[in-house]
């Protein structure tokens, strides 16, 4: 019994046909099922791989198994840190889900499979069929790059394209599910009618990306002392009566509004009132609070830039993007925002519509959660750094940073929801040692592990290497973690704080002075875990654990690198890292 599908030159959207197609499967499915078969000895494997940052692509490819067990498949979902080259000869269907990170690498849970792919060690895959849903973001260059690198690199090795590509940009719910709804049948069409009776939709929780929870924000104090070059802060949000729960080492989304300054500047200097009214989302909304609810003002799209150079004719502005020189446009647009630009081009004129057609939708921000869901059931701790600065003779300030510093208070809304990170967790086993790496604000999710080891009595050993500026305005969680160490909890606090001596000493430099105890710990199946920058302090900690390695280990540069490799595959060497 063959399942209908909509002929591609039918009348209908590209959504509208995939939700068709999903329909009439699952009228297929219960079809099947109604004549009573229950075997799934011999369903149809289907695999789902997934290359994950932050838990997106990770739930997206649970999803996809969900419908897939709906359709009588059998899917096996791992992350691609899971797999081996090798295994893709016996895949003959598979579906890849995958983010893309930083400037079009691969996820950390990819990047080993995907240098494996790129050798001669990836066979010929003649008898594979295939898709691949992409996730991304359109204000990076290489958009969904990790996703096009895979799409290309199975279909160089003989797989056969069963669904063509879909590229999802931040908001990527409804392409996603339409690449379910599509994919899946076809993955299904003319295999054995079998049906998994036992299979379910995950139940999911009431509040989510699309649904974010109201809360209410508890504490707002400052962790940085006031003659600080920065400006830390400890949130602490209720949650209590949503029927959240979170674990340590996930993150909070926060759905922010735009400060009415900019707004009111924006509107000032594209010569509206702010009552006009402007179809949003297909409803009619004032312009300005489209413009502080809806949609993202502060940085400039990449769609604006350009319309910014047409109308203004510009010659910098217009050489620099015939060029195509990303690092001059960079530098260019360094802390420039929206407004800037449209004070610096007054001429440019924008109508309202002209103005929010060049804009992309406001996203939440993710921050890495600072406290145990177990220890704090009905709250959540978050440690953010407000974003300030001048520039451009303004002062700016970032969105969601200050919006939870100045414009929330007890009458004020703060929607969020949360993203598991499956991987970024505290072992199991509480008997293993953990070391962890995060300055600066990258403390906040081993706070969160420090205080989830303390609810196990955990037994393992903790290391935190912290730095930052200045220790005596810098030194965020003082008290506690001093007290951690007092108590002999934290067994190990080594800080780095680089202005307070002439040479600067960052956490990479204390791992080094510390080199032989932390291969001990690893040797004793320690965990090392780190969180921050992702373009200077990730990458030198990596360096620094690797230089490590070799030297106590006594190992070769390749040696060090394969032991890295596998705390990887075991999941003991994991980042959070942005």
């Amino acid at each position: 019994m063959n399942t209908p599908h909509i002929p591609s030159d039918a009348p209908y959207s590209d959504s509208q046909r995939a939700w068709l197609n999903g329909f009439f499967a699952g009228m297929h499915t219960q079809m099947i099922q109604s004549a009573g078969s229950t075997n799934t000895d011999d369903a149809r494997t289907v695999y789902i791989l997934y290359g994950s940052q932050t838990g997106n692509a990770e739930s997206v490819a649970n999803d996809a198994a969900n419908v897939a067990k709906a359709h009588g498949l059998k899917p096996l979902v791992k992350s691609m840190g899971e797999i081996e080259v090798s295994a893709f000869a016996s895949m003959d269907y598979l579906l890849i889900v995958t983010s893309t990170y930083g400037e079009g690498e691969m996820p950390d849970n990819a990047q080993m499979l995907w240098e494996a792919a790129c050798t001669d060690a990836m066979p010929r895959l003649d008898n594979m069929k295939f898709s691949v849903l992409a996730l991304g973001d359109t204000s990076y260059d290489l958009f969904c790059q990790a996703g096009k690198d895979w799409d290309d690199k199975l279909a160089a090795q003989g797989a056969q394209r069963l669904y063509e590509r879909v590229d999802c940009d931040v908001d990527f719910e409804e392409p996603a599910n339409s690449w379910i709804s599509a994919v899946i049948p076809q993955m299904a069409d003319g295999a054995k009618a079998v049906v998994d009776t036992t299979a379910k939709v995950d139940d999911k929780p009431q509040y989510n990306r699309k649904n974010p929870f109201p809360a209410k924000l508890l504490v707002n104090r400052i962790l940085t002392d006031a003659s600080s070059s920065k400006e830390t802060r400890h949130y602490e949000i209720s949650i209590a009566n949503s029927g959240l729960s979170y674990e340590a080492g996930d993150a909070l989304c926060v759905v922010p509004t735009n400060c009415p300054e900019l707004v009111a500047d924006i509107l000032k200097a594209i010569g509206c009132k702010g009552d006009e009214a402007e179809p949003v989302n297909g409803e009619l909304m004032p312009l300005q609070e489209a413009l502080r609810t809806q949609f993202e003002i502060k940085l400039p799209s990449k769609e604006f830039v350009q319309e910014i150079a047409n109308r203004s004719g510009d010659q910098e502005l217009n050489g620099i993007l015939a060029s195509g020189d990303k690092e001059q446009l960079s530098n260019y647009l360094w802390g420039r925002d929206t407004l800037d630009l449209l004070l610096q081009f007054p001429n440019s004129e924008f109508s309202a519509s002209e103005f929010l057609a060049l804009l992309k939708p406001l996203q939440h921000r993710a921050y890495s959660i600072s406290s145990s869901g177990k220890m704090h059931p009905e709250a959540v701790h978050l440690t953010v750094a407000s974003v300030r600065y001048d520039s451009h003779n303004r002062h700016h300030k970032g969105v969601c940073s200050t919006f939870l510093a100045d414009l929330v208070d007890n009458s004020t809304e703060v929607r969020c929801f949360f993203t598991p990170n499956k991987v970024f967790r505290v072992p199991e086993d509480n008997k293993l040692p953990i070391i962890m790496v995060g300055p600066g604000t990258g403390v906040a999710p081993f706070r969160a592990f420090l205080q989830e080891r303390q609810f196990r009595n955990a037994e393992g050993k903790n290391w935190l290497f912290f730095g930052d500026r200045n220790a005596a305005t810098d030194f965020i969680y003082q008290d506690e973690l001093l007290a951690l160490q007092e108590s002999g909890f934290l067994t190990r606090l080594d800080l780095a704080f680089s202005r307070d001596q002439e040479e600067k000493i960052y956490v990479q430099d204390r791992m080094h002075e510390h080199g032989a105890e932390l291969f001990a710990w690893l040797e004793e199946g320690g965990y090392f875990f780190v969180c921050g920058d992702a373009y200077r302090m990730a990458k030198d900690v990596d360096k620094a654990l690797h230089e490590v390695i070799a030297q106590h280990g006594k190992l070769s540069e390749q040696a060090a690198i394969d032991y890295v490799n596998q705390l990887k595959k075991d999941k003991r060497y994991v980042r959070d890292v942005y």
